[in-house]
């Protein structure tokens, strides 16, 4: 299963906001136009970032602007205000044979592996910030 692309989009909407809000009125349409989305796509995710209390977005052409310090915000912070996954990173198939002795020993044999996987994608994403990226963006 993929992480859905609501997460990468909510990033670079952090960054568009941060890069662009102090000399533009960043809208939805002017973060879709970087993103090269549908606009209505950047609305939702700014509802997101706003409900996790991320951002400030103002009615209208208001604009949004970023209400947290960028070092304070992770990409683990995005991951789970956008709902990058729905529960598990991974999904398992619905219903292994009770009878075989594959099937009725799977979920012992690798859902500790996979929680063990999915722990440490998160604890790599705990160690990234706003900040961090934006610095990365200045060098390129």
């Amino acid at each position: 299963m993929k992480i859905t692309s609501r997460f990468t989009v909510a990033v670079h909407t952090l960054l568009v906001i941060h890069t662009f809000s102090e000399t533009t009125k960043v809208t939805s349409e002017f973060i879709a136009a970087s993103v090269q989305v549908n606009p209505v796509v950047i609305r939702r995710t700014l509802l997101s970032l706003k409900a996790a209390g991320m951002i400030d977005v103002r009615a209208g052409s208001g604009g949004a602007t970023i209400r947290k310090d960028l070092n304070e915000i992770t990409l683990y912070d995005v991951y789970t205000a956008v709902d990058s996954v729905d529960g598990g990173l991974f999904h398992f198939h619905e219903n292994p044979n009770p009878s075989c002795p594959v099937g009725k020993n799977i979920h012992a044999v690798l859902d500790a592996h996979l929680a063990d996987a999915q722990a440490a994608m998160e604890n790599e994403l705990k160690k990234v910030t706003l900040a961090d990226l934006t610095r990365e963006l200045r060098k390129v």
